[in-house]
């Protein structure tokens, strides 16, 4: 195995399906093995993809038997399904965020990973910023001390060209919510940094998106985490023109730190007890969808460390039981909006 290249096939080719396929063929120990998606071939821009292409997954599953990962990057509320079928074929499982709409769906993934001894793998390519990687340090360390507050801020613009783009987004069925589609990013760094949090409440709002999504543009949620210490996450898709910033701050017993910038790729404050701010490696850019930026372009890290994990040089950064907590905290948040409509 170490010598054999790991052969990628990719289920939607959309923007990030497309860099999925190009961070496969820069590696040198993958290959990519086919592309799949429901439209036709010519409509997708795939000229610089010279492997089979499939409209129908199941056909791909059948006719290109020897896929190592199937990527799953289409809507979100098609990737637990998408995903079971993959691993009812034996294959490993890299799935764009969000695993899936639900908890409930989630543990059916991680049931069929597990019978089928295969991998899931969650991208969650902000953890490899290095303000992310930074974090993880500094709190892992204690160098703050007792965590008393988190303060999350995510406002963003996602105005009606977004969603009149492909069909999908939007939509209760495959987009699911501005938590899963523009912000669950920051939820997973949250999780991954602090742990789990309970006593969740939270004000929602649809400001400027009425009869263009099936669901609020903005959200003020308060919580408490298990570990110790409150938190918020204050989010807008409502801001006018372009992104305003994703940040986040924390205080503790020892010191504070705001990470800030538009993506959450700047250190903006640190002062810690006893400790000096080193020079990070500059932050990625931005994915780019034209009129719209999105979180960080790290793929290159996720392919690596799927090649790494499979070849067992490393583990899995973002495990499927991660996902799902990503997934079932949302819920829970999202449970609180249901209850207070009228």
């Amino acid at each position: 195995m170490s010598d054999t290249p790991i052969r990628f096939a990719v289920v939607g080719c959309g923007h990030i399906g497309k860099r999925h396929a190009e961070m496969v063929m820069r590696n040198p120990e993958a290959e990519l093995a086919a592309l799949a998606d429901t439209k036709k071939r010519g409509d997708l821009g795939l000229e610089a993809y010279d492997v089979p292409y499939f409209t129908d997954l199941t056909q791909m599953l059948a006719e290109v038997p020897d896929i190592d990962v199937v990527n799953i990057c289409t809507p979100n509320g098609l990737h637990a399904a998408q995903s079971l079928a993959a691993l009812e074929h034996r294959k490993h499982v890299v799935c764009e965020k969000p695993m899936g709409l639900s908890k409930a769906n989630c543990e059916n993934v991680i049931f069929k990973a597990l019978q089928m001894s295969r991998h899931v793998f969650c991208v969650m390519q902000n953890r490899y910023s290095p303000p992310s990687v930074w974090l993880k340090e500094m709190i892992d360390e204690r160098r703050l001390g007792d965590i008393f507050l988190v303060d999350i801020n995510c406002y963003w613009n996602r105005d009606e060209r977004y969603y009149k783009g492909d069909g999908w987004k939007g939509t209760a069925d495959l987009d699911g919510g501005t938590l899963f589609t523009q912000f669950s990013h920051f939820i997973d760094i949250m999780y991954w940094l602090f742990g789990d949090i309970e006593n969740i409440h939270g004000r929602f709002a649809d400001f400027t998106h009425k009869g263009i999504t099936a669901f609020e543009d903005s959200g003020i949620v308060n919580f408490d985490f298990v570990n110790g210490g409150v938190g918020s996450l204050n989010y807008s898709t409502s801001v006018w023109g372009q992104n305003l910033e994703s940040s986040m701050t924390i205080i503790g017993s020892k010191g504070s730190i705001k990470v800030g910038g538009q993506y959450m790729n700047n250190v903006e404050y640190c002062h810690v007890d006893g400790y000096e701010m080193p020079e990070l490696p500059p932050s990625g850019p931005a994915n780019d969808y034209g009129a719209y930026k999105g979180s960080a372009a790290n793929h290159h890290f996720v392919i690596q460390n799927v090649i790494d994990t499979i070849k067992n040089r490393n583990v899995a950064t973002t495990n499927a039981l991660e996902g799902l907590k990503v997934v079932e905290i949302i819920e829970r948040i999202y449970k609180e909006r249901d209850q207070a409509k009228p």
